[in-house]
């Protein structure tokens, strides 16, 4: 996810204020930490701790610290390139189907809410990331679908070796192959889009400046262990 500059100038600001406050207010404030550095950027603890926060919410865990840094870091390779290339904002009604989509997903607005307010979320900081994530998705298919090319022979092979099958565990009739055979075509070309996308990650990862910091606990550890 890209910081603007100005969120860098408040961090430094913060920071400045704290270390001349008197130590009684010093202690009651919390200075967000910074966990990585890119090119000129930051990503701090608390983006980590939203995305985390969001996982929960939509599938009832998050990934693990190394897994969410890496996928914020890749936030923020494609929220940069969508900017740089004035990629328009996802659409206000894809918006809203979206968070729609995860309330739908409890019993009632107030179980919703309540799973808010137990993550630390609030409803305006959901429509941020369902905005952003959209937005994500929606840049990386317009720059790799039209370059995706479905072999109507695989269309066939997911047919006959992944769909019927599938479908004959369950005991159900798979339907004719004409039936099915779009659906099956935007699959597969999801498949390679997500695929294009990681390799292009991986390759922009090798060429830009990354330093993911240690927590202040584990760089003290590793500065006190014997060599």
């Amino acid at each position: 996810m890209r910081r603007k500059p100005i969120v860098v100038a408040m961090f430094l600001v913060a920071a400045l204020a704290a270390a001349i406050a008197p130590p009684h207010v010093r202690a009651q404030q919390i200075v967000d930490r910074i966990v990585v550095r890119i090119e000129d950027d930051i990503l701090t603890q608390s983006d980590l701790d939203q995305l985390a926060a969001y996982q929960k919410l939509v599938s009832g865990s998050a990934d693990s610290a190394d897994r969410l840094t890496q996928e914020s870091i890749e936030q923020w390779i494609v929220n940069s390139e969508a900017d740089a290339a004035h990629f328009p904002a996802a659409p206000e009604t894809e918006v809203a189907a979206g968070v729609a989509e995860i309330e739908n997903k409890f019993p009632s607005p107030d179980a919703y809410r309540a799973r808010l307010a137990e993550l630390g979320l609030s409803a305006d900081d959901v429509r941020q990331v369902v905005a952003r994530q959209t937005y994500l998705e929606r840049y990386l298919d317009s720059k790799f679908r039209d370059s995706v090319q479905i072999d109507p022979k695989d269309i066939e092979k997911y047919y006959n070796e992944q769909l019927v099958p599938a479908l004959q565990k369950q005991g159900q009739a798979a339907p004719p192959l004409g039936d099915v055979r779009d659906h099956i075509r935007e699959l597969l070309t999801e498949q390679e889009i997500n695929r294009l996308a990681d390799q292009w990650l991986d390759e922009s990862k090798g060429r830009l400046r990354i330093e993911i910091v240690p927590p202040p606990d584990a760089a003290a550890g590793r500065s006190g262990a014997p060599r």
